[in-house]
């Protein structure tokens, strides 16, 4: 058992313009910030030009340049923390190219989402990225944070308007988050994980 920070990778999983995802991540990496025993990588998948190349082709060179960038950030993450929009009752075409190419790295580690968007606060996305991550061998968290209505619910500062309702459900991920990672990576460390 080790006692170092857990890493987690917080991915913004929508790369469309006029997204309000990286307001929404900055947000919840900064109450994950306050604690001591996390450390956090966040990761924008606008910033990782990976296209719409399958994993199943020769990949051209740039995809493979972003690639070489994000593989080890994922490889090295004790867990993870989505966030995601809902479009037409699922997730981003481009969060799920990401995850396609990066099976290995999601194996035995837990996954905890943060969603947003309109009436449903984008939990239809993450209902379907539950079985996405069942099929990689992941451990996603029961409890996520959901904004619905979005762009009434942040003030101007990106900040959400009311700060005690986002930061309890983001203290209860967390908690179960940092569980899971820790205990899946005391695990991993003496019985390794063969899917």
């Amino acid at each position: 058992m080790t006692d170092r920070p857990l890493r987690l990778a917080v991915i913004i999983g929508s790369i469309r313009d006029g997204r309000f995802g990286p307001t929404v991540a900055t947000w919840f990496a900064g109450e994950a910030a306050r604690r001591t025993d996390i450390e956090i990588d966040l990761i924008d998948l606008a910033d990782v030009p990976i296209g719409a190349a399958a994993p199943s082709v020769s990949p051209p060179p740039q995809v493979l340049t972003a690639l070489g960038d994000l593989t080890p950030r994922l490889e090295a993450a004790d867990g993870f923390v989505v966030v995601t929009p809902e479009y037409n009752h699922s997730y981003p075409a481009a969060l799920k190219n990401a995850i396609d190419w990066h099976n290995g790295q999601f194996h035995a580690k837990p996954v905890a989402f943060v969603s947003y968007g309109g009436l449903a606060g984008g939990l239809r996305a993450v209902e379907h990225l539950r079985a996405v991550f069942a099929e990689l061998h992941a451990v996603t968290t029961r409890d996520t944070i959901s904004f619905h209505g979005t762009w009434e619910s942040f003030g101007e500062d990106g900040r959400p308007k009311d700060p005690n309702g986002p930061a309890m459900a983001a203290k209860t991920l967390l908690d179960q988050l940092t569980w899971w990672a820790r205990v899946l990576r005391d695990a991993k460390a003496t019985t390794p994980y063969n899917a």
